[in-house]
């Protein structure tokens, strides 16, 4: 009975020395996690707050049409200059005649300008030929005038005399009068000459006019012969960069609009991270400052990284409808500032696997 009794109480002492050094170890291994993790605090800044970027190139047609091939499928590698699809150009190929037709009407007119201007020139040179001429005849009747004057007078003189016979001055009258007429009439021709050649010049300057409008409206229709096989050529889609294209919504036979968007190519060029920091970490970060990055998709990889820019302003700036904290009540909200982060080693095998829109999270060592 002895034994027993003494039995627990030796059990006792010996359960809360148990105890006792589980409640030690429990709390030296709480304190020194949250020592690890505040001394860690004061040296990094985290978030799960990050995802994978890269540059994506939406493709647009630039004409309207039907598809008449589709050359592509989703997630397929592509090339820059690669046929995507081709669009039904018949349409744009009866443009493109109708154009060419245009200019070479165009063309035609100034030809016909260009012929009338040179013809109005000799016409200009025939009259100022004639102009020469009347001068020339009015010099002779002229000379004329005079030489009759003279003899009317010199017969005048003699009819009085009685020397000469009234025939005889009666014909140097006629002479005289005769000449003087005709110096009037070779007058009145050189003025109708005159005024025709200003009429000939007044139309060589219209005709020289027309062909400066017929050269512009040449002008005008190559541009729309150039305008018209440019959009023949945008009848085939071709890839603007080289990546991977992401799902592929267009079928044949479907009407497409200029600047419909249809499928994008993800650029195989270069991928970064961006974190969406709270603003109360933004204190002592910089850029330079080295980056470990977690990928969700590689647990337990440690990509190398960079800090290398800050956003000009929060997310939420950026958002369709921005906060407005003058209206209504104001609620503060802690905000987060996106910043940009770049691999060390681009071209390793693991960072050419991620893929835009992954989780990663993001560790900088201040």
């Amino acid at each position: 009975m002895q034994n027993e009794t003494d039995n627990p109480a030796k059990a006792a002492p010996k359960k809360s020395k148990i105890f006792l050094i589980i409640l030690i170890v429990l709390v030296i291994a709480g304190g020194w996690f949250g020592l690890t993790k505040y001394l860690h605090g004061l040296h990094h800044e985290e978030t799960d707050n990050a995802q994978i970027e890269a540059n994506i190139s939406p493709v647009i047609p630039r004409v309207a049409g039907y598809v008449k091939e589709v050359r592509v499928k989703d997630n397929q590698i592509v090339k820059k200059g690669d046929t995507l699809l081709i669009l039904d150009d018949r349409d744009l190929a009866v443009k493109l005649q109708a154009a060419k037709a245009a200019e070479a009407t165009a063309q035609s007119n100034l030809d016909a300008a260009k012929a009338n201007t040179n013809a109005s020139r000799a016409n200009i040179a025939t009259t100022q030929a004639g102009i020469s001429t009347a001068d020339a005849q009015i010099e002779v009747a002229k000379i004329n005038v005079r030489r009759t004057a003279q003899d009317y007078d010199r017969y005048a003189n003699l009819i009085k005399d009685h020397s000469i016979t009234q025939q005889q001055f009666e014909q140097a009258d006629a002479a005289k009068q005769t000449a003087e007429r005709q110096l009037q009439i070779l007058v009145q021709q050189k003025n109708q000459v005159a005024r025709q050649t200003s009429a000939v010049s007044s139309q060589s300057s219209a005709t020289s006019s027309q062909i400066g409008v017929a050269d512009a409206v040449i002008k005008q229709k190559q541009v729309d012969v150039a305008e018209a096989k440019l959009n023949l050529s945008y009848a085939v889609v071709t890839a603007p960069e080289s990546g991977m294209v992401s799902k592929v919504n267009v079928q044949e036979g479907q009407f497409l609009q200029p600047g419909q968007s249809l499928f994008s190519i993800v650029l195989n060029n270069d991928i970064w991270v961006v974190a969406n920091f709270k603003e109360t970490q933004f204190e002592k970060m910089r850029i330079g400052q080295r980056v470990i990055l977690h990928a969700d998709a590689f647990p337990g990889h440690d990509f190398e990284a960079t800090l290398t820019s800050f956003s000009p302003a929060t997310g939420s700036r950026f958002a369709l409808l921005p906060p407005d904290n003058a209206s209504g009540n104001f609620v503060k909200v802690v905000q987060r500032l996106p910043v940009k982060i770049e691999f060390v080693n681009p071209a390793d095998s693991l960072v050419k696997q991620l893929r835009p829109g992954m989780n990663v999270d993001v560790d900088v060592h201040l």
